[in-house]
């Protein structure tokens, strides 16, 4: 367990949108735990743009790589412009291999009361690697479009190694690894086969099973309580990761992690919402359970716990939420409530 008065660098990106609201929500609860952390502030997103020219500058890229850990809002990139996703950036660069997305039931009068799902997904391959064209056909020079997907079976293996220690280390005990290898028999099919050669080395200690992406988008809204950890290829965790926040009460309180062998990144998951930005209307739960899950990357277990426990309690009373969860709260309102919350 690490030492918990010892400074701990890490990059903060407040984002665009109702990014810096959020961080400011978020900041005020980790002063109130005297989170160790030794912020590091660096642009990214529409804000850099205007600064650097850059979405994704290089110092921040450079920062991010010296820290090996970062809390990032939302980002924005611009429709247009030959600019590419900045989060797809930021994970191919430092290399980002898992994505974890946990979802838990933390409403009580939601529809689902039992859902405590986290879903892995592989973050650098698949369709999202972005190779794609035009085919001109007689004077259409966009007749056709065209696009590859990659995976490499020592990067499934390096995922699903990951999945199976992960569910180890927080005492789970199944995996559904979700494919398509029906159709895309080579694509996914390596991705099955290569979680299938990982899991044999865990037989006796997780349970392994598999699932079509179309079945198990089905079987998650009718018995989401069937999963624990699922694992998925890119663009099936994708979807299927909002699927589970909506499952939960929507993406408001879905946080998410990027992990790599030297560097770890944590953000909540939804977009920068340009439309209520400066409203103090943002719902910052997701960036806070993000920052929990950093902390627990950190080995801040106890705190990590503390802030948990008061995000759950403060959900639990409609007089405490945001208005997106028909509460009163704004966002700073709801700061102050998980604050009064902490154990």
């Amino acid at each position: 367990m690490s030492d918990p008065t010892t400074p701990i660098p890490c990059t903060l990106i407040r984002g665009d949108g109702i990014g810096p609201e959020i961080v400011d929500a978020t900041l005020q609860v980790l002063d109130a735990l005297n989170a160790p952390f030794a912020w590091q502030e660096h642009p990214a997103g529409l804000e850099a743009i205007k600064t650097c020219g850059d979405p994704l500058p290089q110092e921040t890229l450079e920062a991010m790589r010296t820290t090996g850990l970062a809390l990032k809002a939302p980002l924005t990139t611009p429709v247009g412009g030959g600019f590419r996703s900045v989060n797809v950036r930021l994970r191919e660069e430092l290399k980002l291999f898992a994505n974890v997305r946990p979802g838990l039931s933390m409403l009580p009068d939601w529809k689902f009361q039992d859902v405590d799902i986290v879903l892995i997904r592989e973050n650098t391959g698949g369709f999202y690697v972005g190779v794609e064209h035009f085919i001109p056909v007689g004077d259409d020079p966009r007749a056709v479009a065209e696009a590859s997907g990659f995976m490499t079976r020592e990067g499934c293996r390096r995922l699903a190694r990951f999945a199976f220690e992960y569910t180890l280390a927080a005492n789970r005990r199944k995996i559904t690894v979700v494919h398509k290898a029906n159709i895309l028999k080579m694509l996914t099919g390596l991705f099955l086969e290569a979680v299938q050669e990982v899991g044999r080395e865990y037989e006796g200690r997780v349970v392994l099973e598999d699932r079509i992406v179309d079945a198990c988008a089905m079987q998650l809204v009718l018995n989401p309580s069937q999963f624990d950890v699922m694992l998925t290829p890119n663009m099936f965790g994708d979807i299927l990761s909002d699927e589970i926040a909506g499952i939960i009460g929507g993406l408001g309180l879905a946080p998410g992690g990027n992990i790599g062998e030297r560097a770890a990144m944590f953000e909540a998951v939804h977009g920068s919402a340009p439309d209520i930005a400066g409203q103090g209307k943002a719902n910052p739960t997701a960036i806070m359970l993000a920052a929990a899950m950093m902390m627990e990357h950190c080995s801040l277990h106890a705190m990590a716990k503390r802030l948990r426990a008061a995000i759950h309690l403060t959900l639990q009373d409609k007089r405490t939420r945001t208005g997106d969860l028909g509460g009163p709260l704004n966002t700073a309102g709801f700061a102050k409530a998980v604050v009064a919350n902490l154990a």
